[in-house]
């Protein structure tokens, strides 16, 4: 039994149905829960040692990291079914999307250190930390997440694709 299908057998009927209906979104979900504690845990580790004066640079690189687990995850698990193009390009598009996500994600989080002033001296340090937590890991993460849904569905994984390699293995296994 898979992960999904697990969830799905304790979930009430009513919020099943829905989950079936958008099993990729829960997929998502759940890879994007999955990057969400690779990000934060790779963030704080850099942010709390070696680029302690560098909150950005720091979010920027697990973000980063964050993203190649994204790749792998969502190519192998979530849209598996969609897609179909060689995977250098397929991995081309999803690294600029990521990319362009990466600078989503990082504006709140640039806006509340640069533009708000949320840091030390001017806040405590309780004050600058929960400030980077609230945009970089939930605003910014938020918008990012649902730009690179679209994006990925869009681009890199669309579902015409998909439905054409769908066709193709259905077709050799009746031959």
């Amino acid at each position: 039994m898979t992960v999904v299908e697990s969830v799905l057998s304790h979930t009430p009927e009513p919020l099943r149905s829905v989950l079936i209906k958008h099993r990729e979104l829960l997929k998502f979900g759940i890879v994007g829960g999955t990057t969400f504690v690779v990000d934060n845990g790779i963030w704080y580790l850099l942010k709390l040692g070696v680029l302690e004066d560098k909150p950005t640079t720091a979010k920027a690189i697990a973000v980063i990291i964050a993203t190649i687990v994204s790749y792998i995850l969502n190519r192998e698990w979530s849209f598996r079914t969609r897609g179909g193009r060689e995977r250098s390009h397929e991995a081309a598009l999803f690294f600029v999307i990521s990319g362009l996500a990466v600078v989503v994600n990082l504006i709140p989080l640039y806006a509340s250190r640069y533009v708000l002033h949320l840091e030390v001296p001017n806040v405590t340090r309780f004050v600058q930390e929960t400030a980077d937590f609230i945009s970089g890991s939930i605003i910014g993460m938020l918008l990012a997440m649902v730009f690179r849904f679209w994006g990925f569905k869009k681009w890199v994984f669309p579902d015409d694709l998909g439905q054409r390699r769908r066709d193709v293995t259905r077709s050799s296994t009746d031959a």
